[in-house]
């Protein structure tokens, strides 16, 4: 009987994420990490903050702050409400589809892909974006947006409500200010070419490709981060 049960095929989604029962573990998980962290941010009165958000001009030093900075967010309840229910509506579904440790990469890429594309995008050590501070989990949450429009399209499905809601949102980035629209440029890249890749690889090959585009992503996030600081004493020194 245990032999014969240990030889039933495990059930897959169409994408190859294996298809489990009770709730989407990675997604709440996530969201009880930046809810915590939240409450330690009003708690501490900004200490806590302090220790673990990103800008350009520490990263360099300090380069876990491309990642911590994402279990951010700012004191007012709005900005961790609108991220968490960003990642309540997209990531059950992504999980499920995905399989855990391509949604883990996904999320947690996507989240170093917003403050990759604040670093770029800064204007170097000579504007004020280089000092700024910035926390919150909008380019993890683009990230998921890229994806999800890739996934939905892979699967047949309507897609259209995810590129008004990118559009709109991505929008707001522009005509309000204290919103980092480079990090959202920067998850939302990361996660439409790891969406990409993870929702069109061939079946055959979708192990092969999801781990090789998942490294070169991740190298290429490196890379750019290196090459961008390597510049930074030529900036300075004129």
């Amino acid at each position: 009987m245990h032999d014969a049960a240990r030889r039933v095929p495990q059930q897959r989604t169409s994408l190859g994420g294996v298809v489990r029962g009770g709730p989407p573990v990675v997604t709440y998980t996530i969201i009880g990490l930046c809810v915590v962290s939240w409450v330690l941010q009003l708690v501490t009165g900004g200490d806590w903050t302090r220790l673990w958000w990103f800008a350009p001009v520490i990263g360099e030093q300090e380069p876990y702050r491309f990642l911590t900075s994402a279990f951010l967010h700012s004191p007012s309840p709005l900005h961790i409400l609108f991220n968490m229910y960003a990642l309540w509506i997209t990531g059950p579904f992504l999980e499920q589809m995905l399989g855990r440790w391509r949604f883990v990469a996904l999320y947690l890429l996507s989240a170093i892909g917003g403050s990759v594309g604040y670093l770029l995008l800064a204007g170097g050590p000579l504007s004020e974006t280089w000092y700024q501070p910035v926390v919150g989990a909008s380019g993890a949450v683009f990230g998921l947006f890229g994806a999800i429009l890739l996934v939905l399209r892979r699967t047949g499905r309507n897609a259209m409500q995810i590129v008004v809601l990118i559009a709109i949102n991505f929008a707001i980035g522009f005509f309000f200010s204290g919103i980092a629209w480079q990090a959202h440029l920067g998850g939302l890249v990361v996660g439409l070419v790891l969406g990409a890749a993870y929702a069109y690889a061939p079946r055959e090959r979708r192990t092969l490709v999801s781990v090789a585009v998942t490294s070169v992503v991740a190298i290429g996030l490196v890379a750019a981060t290196w090459l961008t600081y390597a510049t930074v004493p030529q900036v300075l020194g004129g």
